[in-house]
């Protein structure tokens, strides 16, 4: 990854969502904040900021703001000068953007989503919106199929042409990858104080008005983690090496056990899982794909597949979990079955042998 010089750039990271489609992990800890592959997810994102030589980065924060503060502080432990700036009222992407700009330095700014895992390399971005001249520079990424996402078409030489909604035939396979560089006094211009989509009525808006909006087109690695398949397909992909990261606490395989977790030498645990400090995984069991938490159990013979635990969520003896989220200090009981999405919220408890199918526990 190519390095900009720090005083060129800020950075912004927008992490004021209440990430209600991960609930209930979202109930105790912001989206970005749950653990995924041994830290917390924005952690990776930060580390590739880092990475790209950017060193000022402002966090734009909401819900649960001073879990961020007390976690990363001012951020010199990661070789940063973080910022936060707290919504008081959700203002949206655009509004949430121009909430920031007091704090910010620089004539040019990468914003990101925080809860987009993302191969994009920001000093690429950058370069090419200098390139360009831009105003605002979007990240485009090329999916199979684009039919379920707002497509961004652009010309030969990059400027984008217009933002189409999702349709069944859509003209391009280009869609907005949620990273954006602006020119300093584009955001200025966004109305403040008020809840403004950055998608839906700042960027049609400048194109309709004359300004250059130029797409940065590419087919790296990209994400929104903002369900639970979604996260732990992330986590995994961290961990296996497919997602880029410079923060993962061990190295790349088929699974990362954080220190003073305890696994059985007859257990399996593969798939990309992440086992959390002071959890155990026993004799016998299986763990694929999974993240999890600090203090997570799986007793004797249990299978654990493509699930996230909450921290000390515990599971008995021989039971079978597949796709399934337990809040923190859930219990499954021995011999029990829970599939199809089943989520249990925080301190329930499933009886042995006890067989649930519902989505909500």
């Amino acid at each position: 990854m190519a390095a900009v010089q720090s005083q060129e750039a800020d950075a912004v990271v927008l992490v004021g969502g209440r990430g209600t489609r991960l609930r209930p992990l979202t109930l105790s800890a912001p989206k970005p904040m749950l653990p995924t592959a041994g830290v917390p997810f924005l952690t990776h994102l930060l580390s590739r900021i880092r990475d790209a030589g950017i060193t000022h980065v402002v966090l734009g924060t909401s819900y649960k703001s001073d879990v961020f503060t007390e976690y990363f502080g001012d951020g010199s432990r990661l070789g940063l000068e973080l910022e936060y700036v707290v919504e008081d009222e959700p203002l949206d992407t655009g509004g949430a953007i121009r909430n920031v700009a007091g704090s910010l330095r620089a004539d040019d700014v990468v914003v990101f989503n925080g809860d987009i895992l993302s191969g994009a390399d920001p000093a690429h971005l950058l370069t090419t919106h200098r390139k360009a001249q831009a105003d605002v520079t979007l990240h485009l990424v090329t999916v199979d199929d684009p039919s379920g996402f707002g497509c961004v078409p652009t010309d030969p030489d990059g400027r984008v042409t217009g933002f189409v909604e999702k349709s069944p035939d859509p003209p391009t396979d280009q869609v907005n990858a949620g990273c954006y560089v602006f020119r300093r006094e584009v955001i200025d211009r966004i109305p403040h104080g008020t809840p403004v989509s950055v998608e839906r009525e700042t960027f049609p808006e400048l194109l309709a008005g004359g300004a250059h909006l130029h797409g940065a087109v590419d087919s790296t690695y990209w994400l929104d983690v903002g369900t639970p398949a979604a996260f732990v397909k992330g986590s995994a992909d961290l961990v296996r090496g497919i997602a880029p990261t410079g923060a993962l606490p061990g190295e790349t395989g088929e699974s990362l056990v954080l220190g003073g977790a305890d696994v059985a030498g007859s257990a399996v645990v593969d798939g990309g899982s992440a086992v959390g400090v002071g959890a155990s995984v026993a004799a016998g069991a299986r763990v694929e794909g999974s993240v999890l938490f600090d203090g997570a159990v799986v007793a004797d013979g249990a299978v654990v597949r493509d699930c996230v635990l909450g921290a000390r969520a515990r599971v008995g003896a021989g039971s079978v979990l597949d796709g399934v989220v337990l809040g923190d200090d859930a219990v499954v009981g021995a011999g029990c079955e829970l599939i199809t999405g089943a989520r249990l919220w925080p301190g329930v408890t499933v009886p042995d042998g006890g067989i649930r199918f519902s989505t909500d526990v």
